[in-house]
């Protein structure tokens, strides 16, 4: 949207609708949006590439439902209790599950953390 990178703040959260991140395959799209201080990523679906490019990047990119999020409201996200929160509304809102990598992904901060730390993905058998 026009003029949304003058009113973005560090920690602010992006809300969306169905394929979020449509017609990115590149990886610049999410990491201005790294850059640009957003915390997390909304979104009632995403373009897969436009997801895993988030995840790697070490932005935590959720599915939920988005129906009841307005601009302007504070919502907040507990990836341990796997919810959104919206104080404002008294309501609390469930996140699709990520994967046991991708969580790990995130809390090293990105794909390329998560392989200097690991050296190689782990998955469980």
């Amino acid at each position: 949207a026009p003029g949304f990178a003058g009113r973005v703040r560090p920690g602010d959260i992006v809300v969306a609708g169905k394929n979020f991140g449509c017609g990115s395959s590149r990886e610049q799209a999410p990491i201005a949006i790294k850059y640009a201080g957003i915390a997390a990523i909304l979104a009632k679906s995403y373009s897969r590439i436009f997801f895993r490019n988030a995840i790697n990047q070490g932005i935590p990119a959720f599915i939920c439902d988005t129906d009841a999020m307005e601009a302007g409201d504070e919502v907040t996200v507990d990836i341990e209790r796997n919810h959104t929160e919206l104080p404002g509304k008294r309501l609390v809102v469930p996140l699709a599950p990520l994967s046991p990598v991708m969580l790990d992904i995130l809390e090293e901060g990105g794909l390329v953390e998560y392989l200097k730390k690991n050296g190689t993905f782990i998955l469980p058998e």
